[in-house]
């Protein structure tokens, strides 16, 4: 093990020529797909294990009727089954609805009606998203015996697509930070002591530990990037109103994002693809035609002129967090990408300003139960919501004006190049016991701010998640290395509205060339 942390240390502080030249070396033609004549396949390594393959390699296995859908979903209940009671990602197993599908879409796949790379690969989404006549809580007790009378459009296009749905994910109370006590808190499969990510940690779990092949997420500030970055996988946060929140119980409307959580950039692509687009229902979708995902993705980051401000990506974080990123800069570099050198705007105030927006959209969400109903939430959520009822017109107005601001002069920056990268968290996932997160703000808060305060000038995990959402931008966050306990590190790429086909094939390009995705919780 020891020796194991030494070389991923090794590997960090190397220079990207020969990072990359290792890489080669250490990888053979099939397992390294950038030196592989199997190309576009997203085949993965012949001795990976089932459940970490791709979802793009279990697609091309269905296609081919190699493997077939009820076999595939079988295999993933039973891992659930065997897997999830220690990790409490599901909060709701669907078995019998899954198995279901998985038989229509053997009977489709074997009468020639292929529907495409999501055709009877099991899926799962975060516990906000309405699913018909099955229980949907949105991390709460008030909600324990919801039962939607119809699908959230993110799941019904799902559905249309032929994914199997095979459950619901368990998340923080109302998508916020701490969680309900009558509700499960999902265990990150790198350690029972880590955080396992803000609130579509069982996104994260699920997705990382090989419970699903796929999964929905949301962000309001950081909850698609967060778990994603704790679990070391891939997050692809859309532009807003891509993706359809009709039927996703909100936190703060003119802030939610609704997006995939997967293991592979490629995987980020399909799933987008066929989740977005315009929906009617939701007065805030866009009307922008839906591109062609894989088209983009093996064209390579040759020519393309990727942003960076190394003080902004680089200080006030992890050494080991620093230190990886700007060797995926390096290797972005040597892979043909021009850097560029761009200035973050000023971000110190945009926590404050994004809690007095988020909080004040929060109650009037929860409007029904809050506060009729306010002993009934848990003391995180609960003294949200009060913090929410007591903003004052003024200073939403100032909060309004500032976002204003800040999304102007943030969209400037990502005017200019083609993506912009910086961190997704300060460094691998921090510890936090179990009773912390089922406490009041100040215990949440302060298990995250007692790490991130060990970093001087420390700024806070926020800083990089809050502008995004804020301007309604995309990104991509992905895994760039593991610290020396072995623990995930990660990136985000950001990209100006609508640029997902090129943060995908930015990151599948990057993927390609380091391999990081090879690596998985021992679970």
């Amino acid at each position: 093990m020891q020796q194991a942390s030494s070389r991923r240390q090794a590997l960090l502080s190397m220079s990207s020529a020969a990072f990359l030249s290792l890489q080669s070396s250490c990888s053979s033609k099939e397992s390294n797909p950038a030196s592989s004549a199997s190309g576009p396949s997203g085949k993965q390594p012949a001795t990976e294990p089932l459940h970490y393959s791709s979802l793009r390699d279990v697609a091309r296995r269905i296609q081919s009727r190699e493997i077939s859908p009820v076999e595939l979903t079988t295999r993933m209940l039973d891992r659930i089954a065997g897997v999830d009671g220690k990790l409490k990602s599901y909060a709701t197993v669907m078995r019998e609805q899954a198995l279901e599908a998985a038989k229509r879409a053997e009977e489709e796949v074997q009468r020639g009606r292929y529907r495409g790379p999501l055709h009877g690969v099991p899926i799962a989404v975060k516990d906000l998203c309405y699913t018909k006549g099955v229980r949907t809580m949105a991390g709460t007790s008030i909600y324990a015996g919801f039962l939607p009378d119809h699908d959230a459009t993110v799941v019904t296009r799902l559905s249309q697509a032929g994914a199997v749905l095979l459950g619901k994910l368990n998340l923080t109370e109302g998508a916020m930070g701490g969680y309900n006590p009558a509700r499960d808190i999902p265990v990150n499969p790198w350690g029972e002591d880590l955080w396992p990510g803000a609130s579509s940690s069982g996104s994260g779990v699920a997705t990382a530990a090989g419970l699903c092949y796929g999964s929905i997420g949301t962000d309001t500030g950081g909850s698609i990037r967060f778990p994603s970055a704790a679990n070391g996988i891939v997050g692809l946060k859309p532009t807003y109103g891509r993706v359809s929140r009709y039927g996703v119980f909100p936190l703060a409307e003119s802030l939610d994002h609704v997006g995939p959580m997967v293991r592979r950039a490629g995987d980020a692509a399909v799933m987008f693809e066929v989740i977005a687009g315009f929906d009617s229902n939701d007065p805030t979708s866009l009307r922008d035609p839906v591109p062609h995902m894989l088209d983009e993705l093996e064209k390579g980051v040759r020519g393309l002129r990727v942003g960076f401000d190394r003080r902004f990506a680089t200080e006030g974080i992890q050494p080991e967090q620093s230190a990886a990123i700007q060797a995926a800069m390096d290797a972005l570099r040597q892979l043909g990408a021009q850097i560029v050198d761009v200035q973050m705007p000023d971000v110190k105030g945009v926590r404050n300003m994004w809690l007095i927006l988020c909080a004040k959209e929060a109650v009037a969400a929860h409007a029904a139960t809050f506060p009729s109903h306010k002993n009934e939430y848990g003391p995180y959520f609960r003294e949200f919501l009060e913090m929410g009822a007591a903003v004052k017109a003024a200073d939403y107005a100032k909060a309004v004006q500032y976002r204003k601001e800040l999304s102007t002069k943030y969209r400037a920056v990502l005017s200019t190049v083609d993506a912009f990268v910086y961190p997704a968290a300060i460094g691998r996932a921090y510890p936090i016991s179990k009773e912390a997160q089922y406490g009041s703000m100040a215990e949440v808060n302060g298990a995250r701010d007692k790490f991130a305060n060990s970093y001087k000038p420390p700024l806070g995990a926020n800083v990089y998640t809050y502008p995004a959402d804020l301007s309604g931008t995309p990104t991509i966050t992905l895994p760039v290395g593991f610290s020396s306990e072995g623990l995930p590190l990660s990136m985000q790429i950001a990209g100006q509205p609508l640029s997902e086909p090129t943060l995908c094939r930015i990151g599948h390009a990057y993927e390609e060339a380091t391999g990081w995705y090879k690596k998985h919780p021992n679970v």
